[in-house]
């Protein structure tokens, strides 16, 4: 699978194209939604998936629904294996994409580099806490891709989960 991250917006988040046999799979069309269709041009997107609903990870979802003919989330394919995990935290509604053929997770705001999203902007502390032990469950060699940054691994974070408990 071929992942292309746009970073995109005034707040600079990180819309992933993946591409995988000629399917496109959007994730967190934040804005710029010319710069995303551009991005496509060399397959059939198949999917949009969103991690949550802030208006930075949704700015193009309406244009590019409209584009392509299709709905956030509801992905039914058989080209992309993954599952879809609740993670709220950062926001009641926040999810986490796994692929696990290739260890890969996508995480929105929930997880950053040595840093975990906001609890302040429509989440839960609690809620992030458990957030945070139900992924710890999950193997250390993942790669996880944040909304915001570069990527990291789920063994690189794990190792901050205590002191992230400390803070919330």
């Amino acid at each position: 699978m071929d992942i292309k991250c746009l970073v995109v917006g005034d707040l600079k988040e990180n819309c992933y194209i993946l591409k995988k046999n000629n399917e496109i799979l959007i994730i967190d069309p934040g804005d710029e939604a010319e710069k995303i269709i551009a991005s496509t041009t060399s397959g059939k997107v198949v999917g949009l998936l969103v991690t949550h609903h802030h208006f930075d990870h949704i700015g193009a979802l309406q244009t590019l629904e409209k584009y392509y003919n299709l709905k956030a989330n509801q992905y039914n394919g058989q080209t992309f294996s993954y599952q879809i995990i609740n993670t709220p935290g950062h926001t009641k509604d926040s999810l986490s994409f796994y692929f696990p053929k290739q260890k890969i997770m996508f995480v929105g705001d929930f997880l950053f580099l040595n840093s975990i999203g906001r609890t302040d902007l429509g989440g839960d502390n609690e809620k992030m806490k458990k957030s945070l032990k139900l992924i710890s469950e999950y193997p250390d060699e993942i790669t996880i891709y944040p909304g915001h940054g570069p990527k990291t691994t789920l063994k690189d974070e794990k190792e901050n989960f205590n002191q992230y408990y400390t803070w919330l």
